[in-house]
């Protein structure tokens, strides 16, 4: 709380620097040291990718000719290349900790995703539900295929060796409270937190993270948003505010993967 409290009292002061902004003339004076914090407070942190900030939900899904390079896990499943150092750090740091995680999902293709996601159905229809209600929940659980970040490679299911079941109990073992306390310090994040299901449009998933880089993630952790809500945070562009960054999918133009 007291995160999202500091980010709404930076937008309250980006809010105020635009309207001095759009107020003054030609040859304004020397901003005030309120504006600076604002203009601050708008920039994305140093050191952040584009490939980082992808995303991928869905109302932006990944184009058809999206691409990946790929490096094996421990396990034999794969994921970004790109992320594998710091995956393994954040691994060998909780299992020093005394703690067994294990990784039960990485990168998945279109196939895959597919046969998840029909499977989902075919169980909600079992129990009863009507074909568009199942089709309905089955997304908020199982995305969608070519909109799920499991087929990007940022994306990793993390469990505790001791309980590997996919429910909001996984958020009680000693592993997760590790990594929920300690995954931004590796560029993880907590993608589908327990309060932002309506903005991400997945359900609570305390098992599910993602990949953003060390510096984006330490921004988000600290504003205590979730990225589609720290994506849409008014930015400082060439020294002029704008309202809010381009159009995620624009980011797709030029990701290397």
């Amino acid at each position: 709380m007291n995160g999202l409290n500091r980010c709404f009292s930076k937008l309250c002061l980006l809010l105020a620097a635009v309207l001095l902004a759009q107020g003054a003339p030609a040859q304004a004076a020397e901003p005030s040291e309120e504006m600076h914090l604002a203009v601050e407070a708008a920039t994305m942190p140093a050191g952040v990718e584009e490939w980082q900030m992808l995303l991928v939900n869905g109302n932006n899904p990944l184009p058809e000719d999206f691409t990946v390079e790929l490096a094996p896990l421990e396990n034999g499943m794969k994921a970004d290349k790109r992320i594998c150092a710091d995956l393994a750090a954040m691994l060998k740091d909780c299992r020093t900790a005394g703690l067994k995680p294990k990784i039960c999902s990485a990168y998945r293709d279109a196939a895959t995703q597919t046969r998840l996601h029909k499977n989902k159905i075919a169980r909600l229809r079992a129990a009863g539900l009507g074909r568009e209600e199942a089709e309905r929940e089955a997304a908020r659980w199982v995305a969608v295929p070519g909109t799920s970040e499991h087929q990007t490679g940022l994306a990793l299911d993390l469990v505790s060796e001791s309980y590997q079941i996919l429910d909001e109990k996984q958020a009680e073992t000693a592993e997760q409270q590790w990594l929920m306390a300690h995954s931004w310090e590796y560029g993880f994040i907590l993608r589908y937190p327990t309060d932002k299901s309506e903005i991400t449009g997945i359900g609570y998933e305390p098992w599910h993270y993602r990949y953003v880089g060390r510096p984006l993630a330490a921004a988000i952790h600290e504003s205590g948003l979730c990225l589609e809500e720290y994506l849409e945070l008014p930015r400082v562009v060439t020294g002029h505010v704008k309202e809010k960054p381009e159009a995620p999918a624009s980011l797709f133009s030029s990701i290397p993967t």
